[in-house]
């Protein structure tokens, strides 16, 4: 690994965990749908958390538990992410459609049998845009687990001209984490429709979290 490579992976980790940590401070900021984790974790059952990928920068601080297990591309930008989840004790499963898919698959797979819960961009990590790949269909329909899709919008942020118009919240707006209701699996009815009650439960969900902020007189970025 070149120097420069081994420095970036060293402190920008680092820097980043702080700066996300200033920023969260200094949101107003609310939580939707909490309830659905809560009322799952009491019946005994873990949970694949699905979010869009723009919306990942902050999008730990809405989680309410620590030790997720968290599924992040085995690219140099995935390394510096997941160097970053260490600083808030979430552990990551390396691999993504596009390099290493199968194996970190399996591997997420077999941590359905423990309990943790399973966090992931299905439309990472190069897209398109809030397009469902099938990742997290299968994990859910193999697993038996409920989705539950996960929610961010703020009032105040800069959309980068990147594949997800990645965002970074400015400090000192307003933020809504937003949960939906679980969504399982039924044999019954295959895997299409499946795919379809998820996506219909991640637009419900983002609809949410927009609305109850638009209801403060701001729009989400």
């Amino acid at each position: 690994m070149k120097l420069g490579d081994r420095l970036l992976l060293t402190f920008v980790p680092f820097i980043a965990s702080r700066v996300m940590r200033v920023l969260n401070l200094s949101l107003k900021k609310e939580i939707l749908g909490e309830n659905y984790l809560r009322d799952t974790w009491e019946r005994g059952e873990q949970v694949i958390i699905p979010f869009w990928h723009d919306q990942l920068f902050l999008l730990v601080f809405g989680y309410p538990k620590k030790h997720a297990k968290l599924l992040i591309s085995s690219s140099k930008d995935g390394e510096l992410l997941a160097k970053t989840m260490k600083y808030f004790d979430h552990d990551t499963v390396r691999g993504s459609s596009s390099r290493g898919g199968r194996a970190a698959f399996k591997e997420m797979l077999d941590l359905c049998q423990e309990k943790a819960d399973i966090v992931l961009t299905p439309d990472g990590p190069k897209g398109p845009r809030h397009v469902l790949k099938d990742g997290v269909v299968q994990l859910a329909r193999m697993s038996g687990r409920p989705v539950i899709p996960m929610a961010f919008v703020c009032s105040r942020g800069h959309r980068f001209k990147s594949w997800d118009r990645f965002l970074f919240p400015y400090p000192f707006g307003r933020g809504v984490y937003s949960f939906g209701e679980p969504v399982y699996f039924d044999k019954q009815e295959g895997v299409d429709l499946f795919r379809k009650r998820i996506i219909k439960a991640m637009q419900k969900n983002q609809q949410q979290a927009e609305a109850h902020l638009e209801s403060y007189g701001v729009s989400a970025i």
